[in-house]
């Protein structure tokens, strides 16, 4: 059966491919961006492409989106919600401004396309929503906290959204990538806290640079990226959570060594809290 796409943040990166992927596969697409012109630049016309301006922090956008999508394929499969961007730099240096914008795109932008498409999947009662976290989205790293929270907060909403729609028929993915060779990490793409304390300039300096030397250098190959998730959603029953790229494996096998560990340390202070009539 041909399945209908609806992505955002499809005009450039990840998203790009993973559009470009599912046209590859003869399936339709409806690929949204701030600019219908920025998708249409990188996909080209097809009449399985629908391109649409969808700015996801817009709170009436998505639902007009999703409207025009069902009156062109007639319905929606599989929703990947990609757009967002990277803000990073320490907390304390952030600015009020710059915690709501990181928030807006990356977590209630993305809960805001998926309350749009979750009554046409129930409906449907079937459908699979993909949502793009990140490696930084189960793992720390340096200079992280705006963007790393709300990739958190992007792993729980996914994992507890699947127990409200799984009798429908409707999977939830939660995709997490290591680190890709895209504009990620390229001005254009990334941003950085700007309220200086001098405090943090040690740390500040080195992990920046670090950063920008590491721009399009990254591990991962992004034309890789759009078949394995073309791949994964084809699956009869896809994974709740998905790892892309040998280093978010390492990533996460790593950290959950650290977790086990450390649950295995306090583990006898933890269980003495219980109550003492409590069962067997």
């Amino acid at each position: 059966m041909t399945k209908t796409w609806f992505i955002t943040g499809a005009g450039r990166g990840l998203g790009a491919e993973v559009a470009r992927s599912a046209l590859a596969a003869g399936d339709n697409v409806v690929a949204t961006a701030r600019s219908a012109d920025s998708v249409k630049k990188a996909l080209g016309e097809s009449d399985r492409l629908l391109a649409l301006a969808l700015d996801v922090t817009d709170r009436e956008a998505p639902k007009e989106a999703v409207a025009t999508a069902v009156e062109r394929f007639g319905r929606i499969d599989v929703l990947v919600n990609n757009a967002g961007y990277d803000h990073l730099g320490i907390f304390e240096e952030a600015s009020e401004e710059d915690i709501e914008t990181q928030f807006q795109t990356n977590v209630f932008g993305l809960m805001r396309v998926t309350r749009a498409v979750l009554p046409v999947m129930r409906r449907q009662k079937s459908g699979h929503i993909i949502n793009l976290s990140s490696i930084g989205g189960k793992v720390a790293f340096d200079l992280c906290t705006l963007y790393g929270t709300s990739k958190f907060a992007v792993e729980g909403f996914s994992v507890n959204l699947a127990k409200d729609v799984a009798s429908f028929g409707i999977n939830v993915t939660v995709v997490s990538p290591g680190y890709f060779r895209t504009d990620f990490l390229d001005p254009s793409s990334v941003r950085f806290a700007g309220n200086r304390i001098s405090d943090y300039d040690e740390v500040r300096g080195a992990v920046e640079a670090a950063y920008k030397d590491h721009s399009h250098q990254q591990l991962g190959d992004p034309q890789k990226f759009g078949p394995a998730i073309v791949e994964m959603a084809s699956a009869a029953k896809p994974p709740m959570h998905f790892l892309v790229g040998s280093d978010a494996v390492q990533f996460a096998r790593d950290e959950i060594a650290a977790r086990s560990a450390e649950m295995d340390q306090w583990e006898k202070l933890s269980a003495s809290t219980d109550h003492q009539n409590a069962a067997a």
